[in-house]
C-alpha cells in the first residue's frame, strides 16, 4: 500500500483530502496535531512517533527529523541499493508529502520588528524547521514522491490518482512550487532577523497578489506581487478599492507617486498625477479647496489623471470630482453622499487608504535592472538645513511657499522646477534634460494655468530638486517675476547664481540636500 505523510499547520481541506486518500486504500502517518485531527475525524493514521520508535522531543521542535522518515522520501524507487538499504533499516517508502509550515508570516504582521533586536519567543518558535526539509526532500525526489504544500493541490492530486493521470509534469510543477514556498518562507525569516543595511545576500519575499490585464504597454504581460513583510505597511497596493475597473499597472505606479506626495503635507491636500509625475498639488481650506487649486495648474494634464487627498472625500468635493474624467481616487475615506455621487462613473476606480503614508527611518528601494538590481535608501528626509544664499531673506510668506514647492519638488522627475503661489503649484517642469528646459516647461504651463486674480497676489517662488550650475534659470525666473528660490546649493559655480538673485532682489535659499529621481 502506498503511504502519504501529512503534517499541517493550517488544516484547511486535510481531513476531506485524508479521506479521499484512505478511500483509495493509503496508508497515513501524520504529525501530533494532524493526528489528533484526524482521529477526531474517525480517520485512521499512525503518528510519526510510531513509524521512528521515537517520540516528539523539545516540545515538538523535533519529529520528522529521523532516517526513517527522510530515507523513506528520499529514496530513489528504480535504484536497487536505495531499496535494499530501506529494507536492511526497516524503512517504508513514503509517497505523498502533504506539509503546511508554521505561520511565520502570519505572527511578525503581528510582532513588528523590534529596533532593538530584541526578538520574540513566539516569533522563534513560528519558525519551521521539519516541515521546510520535508518539503525540500519531496521536492528533490518529486520523480517518485508527490509533494503538496498548498491545500488549493489536494483536488487535483486526488483527481490524478483516481484517473491514474498523475505524470511528470504535475509533479515537477508541485515540486517547483514546493520549492518557492520554502524560498518564500526563508526570505521572511531572513528578511525579518536581518539589521544589516545592504547584508552580501538577500531574499525579497514576493507573493503575487493578483494577475493582470497588461503591463505599461498591452504587448507587455504583468502580475502584481507584495512583500511578505510589509502587509500592515501603508501604501496604495494595500487600499481597498471600493468601485470601479481593475487597477492596471500604470493605476498603481501613479497612486504610489499620489499617495506619497500628497502625505507630506498634515492641513487638507490634493495631488493629481500623470505618468508618474505631479500636473497640480495644492494645500487648502478643505479637500474641494485643495483640489480646485491642484487642478487650477494643469487642468489639461489632469484629464485621465489619478487624484490623491490626504482627507476624506465630501459630496462638494465628489462634485467637482465628477466634472472630470480621471481613473483613480485615492483617500482616507468617502462619506456615502461622496461615493453615491462619484459611484455613477463606471470607470471611475476608488480606493480607499485610512492608514497616512508615512516615510519609515531605515526604509530601502529597489530597482531592477538587466541581470541585477540597485539598492538604495529611501528618499525619506526632506532638506538638512536652510541656509540664506543671497542678500535679502524671504519673508515669511515667501518661506511658506518655499517649503510648500520644496515638498513637492522632491516627488517630481529630474530635472525638476516647480513654481509655485502661496501653497499651490502653478508651474510644473519635470523631466528633462536640462535644468532651463524644465523651467520653460514650467512657466509655459504657468502661463496656460486658470489661477484665479486673488491668489496670484501671492509671490512667485521657484524650488528646484538640484543646484544651478549655470545662472540662466535665476535669470530667467527673474524676469518672470519670482521673488524667491529654493534650491540644494554646493556647485562650484553658486556665486554666479548669487549675484544673479542678488541683481534682481531674489531671495535665495539653500537645503543642504538635493532630490534626484530618475
Amino acid at each position: 500500500m502506498a503511504t502519504a505523510l501529512l503534517s499541517v499547520s493550517d488544516k484547511t481541506g486535510i481531513v476531506d483530502f485524508a479521506k479521499e486518500l484512505k478511500s483509495l486504500g493509503w496508508n497515513i502517518i501524520s504529525s501530533g496535531g494532524t493526528a489528533k485531527t484526524l482521529e477526531n475525524n474517525k480517520i485512521e493514521c499512525a503518528e510519526i512517533s510510531e513509524i521512528t520508535g521515537f517520540p516528539e522531543i523539545l516540545d515538538g521542535r523535533v519529529k520528522t527529523l529521523n532516517p526513517k522518515i527522510h530515507g523513506g522520501i528520499l529514496a530513489i524507487r528504480d535504484k536497487k541499493s536505495h531499496i535494499e538499504e530501506l529494507q536492511k533499516h526497516g524503512i517504508g517508502k513514503i509517497d505523498i508529502v502533504a506539509v503546511s509550515l508554521y505561520p511565520f508570516e502570519e505572527t511578525i504582521n503581528k510582532i513588528p520588528k523590534p529596533e532593538d533586536k530584541k526578538i520574540a519567543q513566539e516569533i522563534i518558535e513560528n519558525i519551521d524547521i521539519g516541515g521546510v526539509a520535508l518539503l525540500r526532500a519531496a521536492a528533490k525526489n518529486y520523480k517518485d514522491v508527490i509533494v503538496i504544500c498548498d491545500a488549493n493541490d489536494y483536488k487535483a492530486v486526488i483527481d490524478g490518482l483516481k484517473n491514474n493521470s498523475i505524470d511528470e509534469e504535475l509533479k515537477i510543477t508541485l515540486a517547483a512550487k514546493a520549492f518557492r514556498h520554502t524560498a518564500y518562507y526563508d526570505s521572511l525569516i531572513s528578511n525579518y532577523l536581518t539589521y544589516e543595511k545592504f547584508p552580501s545576500h538577500a531574499a525579497i519575499p514576493l507573493k503575487k497578489l493578483s494577475g493582470m490585464r497588461y503591463g505599461e504597454n498591452p504587448h507587455q504581460e504583468a502580475a502584481l506581487y507584495g512583500n511578505g513583510t510589509e502587509q500592515n505597511k501603508p501604501a496604495a497596493i494595500s487600499a481597498k478599492q471600493l468601485h470601479g475597473k481593475e487597477l492596471s499597472y500604470n493605476n498603481y505606479l501613479d497612486l504610489e507617486a499620489a499617495w506619497r506626495l500628497v502625505h507630506e503635507f498634515t492641513v487638507p491636500a490634493c495631488a493629481i498625477i500623470k505618468h508618474n509625475n505631479p500636473c497640480g498639488c495644492a494645500e487648502g481650506t478643505d479637500i474641494k479647496d485643495a483640489y480646485l487649486k491642484a487642478l487650477a495648474c494643469d487642468s489639461v494634464s489632469a484629464f485621465g489623471g489619478i487624484v490623491a487627498f490626504n482627507k476624506a472625500v465630501e459630496e462638494d468635493a465628489a462634485r467637482e470630482l465628477a466634472k472630470l474624467f480621471v481613473e483613480c481616487v485615492i483617500a482616507p475615506d468617502f462619506s456615502l453622499a461622496a461615493l453615491e455621487i462619484l459611484m455613477q462613473k463606471k470607470n471611475i476606480r476608488l480606493l480607499k487608504q485610512e492608514i497616512p503614508y508615512k516615510e519609515e527611518k531605515n526604509a530601502i528601494e529597489y530597482r531592477m535592472m538587466t541581470s541585477g538590481m540597485l539598492v538604495q535608501d529611501r528618499d525619506n528626509r526632506i532638506l538638512s538645513e536652510i541656509k540664506d544664499m543671497s542678500a535679502r531673506k524671504p519673508t515669511k510668506e515667501e518661506s511658506e511657499a518655499l517649503d510648500f514647492a520644496w515638498k513637492v519638488c522632491k516627488h517630481v522627475k529630474s530635472n525638476a522646477i516647480i513654481l509655485a503661489r502661496g501653497r499651490q503649484t502653478v508651474g510644473i517642469g519635470a523631466g528633462q534634460m536640462s535644468r532651463i528646459d524644465s523651467l520653460q516647461i514650467a512657466l509655459k504651463k504657468m502661463k496656460e494655468a486658470s489661477i484665479p486674480i486673488d491668489e496670484k497676489a501671492y509671490s512667485l517662488v521657484l524650488a528646484s530638486d538640484a543646484f544651478f550650475p549655470f545662472p540662466d534659470v535665476v535669470e530667467t525666473s527673474a524676469k518672470a517675476g519670482v521673488t524667491a528660490i529654493i534650491q540644494p546649493g554646493g556647485s562650484i559655480k553658486d556665486q554666479d547664481s548669487i549675484n544673479a538673485a542678488n541683481a534682481a532682489a531674489i531671495a535665495m535659499v539653500s537645503t543642504g540636500m538635493r532630490h534626484f529621481k530618475h
